[in-house]
């Protein structure tokens, strides 16, 4: 190959280079700058936007920001549509309609479009693409198209410390309790009782929590045991490398158990169902 050739390819491959670093370092500072927090709210004038709480840039669709109440310490991902009403600037009265509580996670992708009131209480985790609505398309008429009929509306509400996995749907006149798990992909209608976990379409409970004999059907796998507080990443590594070779049991209780866990990765997938 000419010599000439090679310097034109090198100079091909670092122009390249320049380039790809330029655009990803631009992207983050568009991310960064169009995020929009209390202090940042942009062109949004939602109801309210608790302290510490963020919405990552892109947005997905938003309006009717007036009826739309937001907690301390949520997580709100990219392309996440909170819409309130059925088109921008539908008057829905004096009080909120979308209603999310403190700590709340939105995945990225989750739809929460509502017309009558939808409440997400605090500490509530979403995986991507989750979505919860109020309202659903109704056929009663045959002879009218599906979507020029008038929805069918109902609240929902969704209790403190529930999980929602990747996909799941939440309809019209749901009620989910404390602590419910809802499968990837499940489609949820009614009412939920306390720390049970449904799966299905239509969602089914398929594990329930006893107070005397604990959850039923069991487990399949032991708890996970939690990383101890003040332990750093390379006290973690240490640890594993010591049980490797067999000798973290000189050590006490930390080594005899599972070895220690980080939190759940937060993409709202039951371990049951990775």
């Amino acid at each position: 190959m000419p010599k000439n050739q090679n310097v034109f390819s090198s100079l091909a491959a670092a122009r390249r280079r320049l380039v790809s670093r330029a655009v990803h370092r631009g992207w983050r500072w568009l991310r960064d700058a169009g995020a929009v927090t209390a202090e940042r709210p942009g062109p949004y004038r939602f109801g309210r936007i608790g302290v510490g709480t963020r919405l990552a840039f892109p947005l997905g669709t938003v309006f009717g920001e007036r009826w739309i109440e937001l907690g301390d310490f949520c997580i709100i991902g990219e392309q996440v549509t909170l819409t309130a009403g059925f088109v921008p600037d539908h008057e829905l009265g004096p009080d909120p309609v979308i209603r999310i509580g403190d700590g709340v996670v939105l995945g990225r992708g989750s739809h929460v479009v509502a017309s009558q009131e939808v409440v997400i209480a605090n500490d509530v985790y979403c995986g991507p693409y989750v979505y919860v609505t109020s309202d659903n398309h109704s056929y009663d008429d045959p002879t009218q198209p599906i979507g020029r009929q008038w929805p069918r509306s109902a609240p929902v509400s969704i209790g403190t410390g529930s999980w929602l996995g990747a996909g799941a749907v939440i309809l019209p006149g749901a009620r989910l309790g404390r602590n419910v798990v809802v499968a990837a992909g499940a489609i949820v209608r009614g009412e939920i009782p306390d720390h049970a976990v449904v799966a299905g379409a239509p969602a089914k409970i398929v594990r329930r929590w006893d107070p005397e004999a604990g959850w039923q059907p069991p487990l399949r796998t032991p708890p996970p045991v939690p990383i101890p507080a003040g332990m750093t990443a390379d006290q973690l590594l240490a640890l594993a490398e010591l049980e490797e070779s067999g000798e973290a049991a000189a050590f006490g209780d930390v080594g005899t158990g599972p070895r220690p866990t980080a939190p759940a990765r937060g993409d709202g997938v039951p371990a049951g169902d990775r």
